[in-house]
């Protein structure tokens, strides 16, 4: 497939033509100048002197062909040897067939001479260079067909990476959604076993329009930052409902960033994680900031409650692990998320990953 893109793109033709060409009008240039010194310009030897060299281009595809019909493989090395030895001895017979009849008018050959003596010693005196110049030619050709190759599996390998890393993302996120789900109905079963039935019926009513926006969602894997707000705020009404007063958010957004580009829902763990390590353990009333703002090329998301803090624990919940998965797949070494002891009590969980607008495409 390579040769045949080698044989068809313009660039192939480009270089056979600019290696006939470059040759052949310094050689004819040449010839030109060894006339005018003898005084007499000979326009036959000047044409000559280029016709050699463009027949030599008109030659090529025979180390072409034998290319694309011998790859430089390990098994059938010896084949293939033989068969360009073969290559270069045709090429050489062709090249100086062609030229000792183009030299016939030219009365290049002593009369004293025969026929066949003069075109045996210009096969035996244009073999060494014809040889040369085919394995030349060979070497570029074996050379450009298998950088081609290299540039399709390295186009392969990235399109491979792409999809596995659309899939990770995707599998992320499907295993996101049942785990939303189930601590939400869970939520609601202790509602109705305190048979408070009617935060229950609202919690339900809240719940069925977050599933919705869920399971019609484009599969987008990321939307905007105002897009991801106005989900948390969905989210965070439900739990208002189980929390009663006890729940408060504030909001800190710079509002020139609105239109940024965030992981679809990668901000519902961390404030699932703040509502139920953090204000679930008090008895007082709990407290939930979310902050959002850039700096230096990054966007910075963080959620901190004033809970009993954080602590480090091995086995990190399914919502934690999950965005640190997908900050990884989207991001590399670029998305991070931190989790630490916020001043004066609480925990802050951070994340941080490159700024990209909607309209950055």
């Amino acid at each position: 497939m390579a040769f045949r893109t080698f044989l068809k793109s313009p660039p192939f033709w480009l270089i056979i033509a600019a290696a006939c060409i470059v040759p052949a009008s310094l050689n004819s240039f040449t010839a030109y100048l060894n006339s005018r010194v003898t005084g007499r310009t000979n326009w036959v030897e000047v044409i000559f002197a280029a016709s050699l060299w463009l027949i030599f281009g008109a030659l090529t595809p025979i180390p072409y062909l034998l290319a694309r019909r011998f790859p430089l493989r390990r098994e059938g090395i010896v084949r293939t040897i033989w068969a360009h030895l073969a290559g270069a001895l045709l090429m050489s017979l062709c090249w100086t067939s062609v030229g000792v009849l183009l030299s016939l008018p030219l009365v290049r050959r002593p009369p004293q001479i025969s026929f066949l003596r003069y075109y045996a010693s210009s096969v035996l005196t244009n073999l060494s260079l014809c040889v040369f110049l085919y394995f030349a030619v060979l070497g570029c050709i074996y050379a450009f067909s298998y950088y081609r190759e290299a540039r399709e599996r390295e186009s392969q390998q990235a399109r491979l990476a792409a999809q596995l890393a659309e899939a990770r993302l995707s599998a992320l996120r499907m295993q996101l959604n049942p785990h939303f789900l189930f601590n939400s109905l869970n939520a609601i079963t202790v509602l109705v076993r305190d048979q408070n039935t009617q935060a229950a019926s609202r919690m339900l009513e809240l719940l069925s329009g977050v599933l919705r926006q869920v399971l019609q969602s484009e599969k987008r894997q990321k939307v905007t930052l105002d897009e991801e707000l106005q989900f948390i705020e969905k989210y965070l009404a439900i739990e208002q409902v189980r929390f009663s007063d006890r729940l408060q958010v504030r909001w800190s957004v710079e509002p020139d960033i609105r239109d940024a580009l965030v992981p679809e829902f990668i901000l519902q763990p961390l404030v699932e994680n703040a509502i139920r390590h953090g204000i679930a353990k008090l008895s007082e009333a709990g407290k939930i900031k979310i902050r959002a703002r850039q700096d230096n090329g990054r966007l910075i998301l963080s959620v901190e409650d004033n809970g009993p803090g954080y602590y480090p624990v091995s086995n990190i919940g399914v919502g934690l692990a999950n965005t640190t998965a997908r900050l990884a797949n989207l991001f590399g070494e670029r998305g991070h998320l931190q989790m630490m002891n916020a001043k004066g009590g609480g925990t802050v969980a951070t994340l941080r990953f490159p700024l990209k607008r909607v309209a950055d495409g």
